[in-house]
């Protein structure tokens, strides 16, 4: 096995027909950012992602949506963002048990950048996926310095010309998906009316028995894993998605473009398993206003079949996204030395070459 990591693109393997973006993530979105903080001291596997949407998203807020596959997971701000169709904060990716840590610290966070917050309400997006197969839940691991310097990383990124930090990073530091491990992948399309549509995911579900790559059924062709069933990665868990677009979108449009992820995971092997919390978000860059909606963008949207390139966009994405994540992970031992098997981008390639979706190398 190869200790080497390659994205999917790096290795020859191209998801659907339209063009990527310069760095094939969400920074190809101008304004946005992607930042990471890596905890992995003692028993902890685990972190804190945030991805930066725009400048000022409280006082100027992005036209937004969310869509659930399946509920057995948590985001905070999710329902107030399905009733206003707004975004007034970052979205924060961690672990389940780390919620309310790094909610309180995203709200002192922003109170400190926007005081009037004080005398309104703010509900921070903080989504979660549980990492307890790998990492100390029993533990608060995520201190307020980390929020702070994952924001400070994702303001640095933006504008970066090169792609974020993907796989175990940040929020990733303890997934495992389709029985190998995961965590952070993105992966971005330019549609034919020249709009970007990219896609963030942290992955933590399916079966590795049902790992498909670009068509072929990797996860049956494998041979069967030598570690011990009880250190196996159990199937269910959950993925958070986030649609992030320049095209002008509006909440409904967001509602339905965040559903499409769902079809990229389901690509990739993913069923929604009962105890796996697939939620994704969805959100305009371009589409704003003010918080009491009397500055109103009132420019053209794009509705109906404006947004079937869109749709062919994100399910695109969000398949390589799940690849990304997985091609770019190490194989990690968590705590009572439970391992999660890094995916082999050598043996990937070998795969897909037998089944004629990669040409010989030149």
């Amino acid at each position: 096995m190869s200790d080497a990591r390659a994205r999917a693109r790096d290795l020859g393997i191209a998801i659907g027909a339209l063009p990527t973006g310069p760095t094939n993530s969400v920074l190809d979105v101008e304004g946005v950012g992607l930042g990471h903080v890596t905890i992995t001291r003692d028993t902890a596997r685990t972190g804190v992602t945030c991805l930066y949407l725009a400048d000022d998203t409280y006082p100027r807020p992005l036209v937004g949506g969310g869509a659930v596959l399946n509920g057995l997971g948590d985001c905070t701000g999710f329902l107030p963002l399905q009733e206003s169709g707004l975004f007034e904060s970052p979205v924060w990716l961690t672990s389940t048990s780390q919620v309310g840590r790094v909610f309180d610290a995203a709200f002192q966070l922003e109170l400190g950048r926007h005081p009037d917050i004080a005398d309104d309400i703010f509900v921070p997006v903080v989504a979660e996926c549980d990492d307890s197969f790998l990492n100390d839940v029993r533990t608060m691991w995520v201190q307020p310095e980390d929020v702070r310097a994952a924001h400070e990383a994702a303001l640095a990124s933006r504008g970066s010309t090169s792609p974020p930090d993907e796989g175990s990073v940040g929020s990733g530091t303890g997934m495992s998906c389709l029985g190998f491990k995961g965590g952070i992948g993105t992966s971005s399309r330019v549609a034919p009316g020249g709009h970007t549509v990219a896609v963030l995911l942290m992955t933590n579900f399916g079966q590795r028995s049902r790992l498909t790559v670009d068509g072929v059924p990797v996860g049956r062709l494998l041979p069967a894993p030598v570690a011990p069933p009880q250190r196996q990665p159990p199937p269910a868990g959950s993925c958070i998605g986030v649609v992030v677009t320049d095209a002008p979108v509006d909440p409904l449009g967001c509602q339905r473009l965040a559903a499409r992820v769902g079809l990229g995971l389901a690509r990739t092997g993913s069923t929604a398993h009962h105890g796996s919390g697939e939620i994704f978000l969805a959100a305009s860059t371009t589409a704003r206003t003010d918080r009491d909606l009397t500055a109103l963008d009132t420019g053209p949207r794009l509705a109906g079949r404006a947004l079937d390139d869109l749709f062919e966009a994100v399910v695109d994405s969000a398949e390589e996204a799940v690849l990304n994540s997985l091609l770019m992970s190490p194989t990690t031992v968590g705590r009572g030395g439970n391992t999660s098997e890094g995916l082999d981008p050598d043996t990937v390639v070998r795969l897909l070459r037998e089944h004629g979706r990669l040409g010989d190398p030149a």
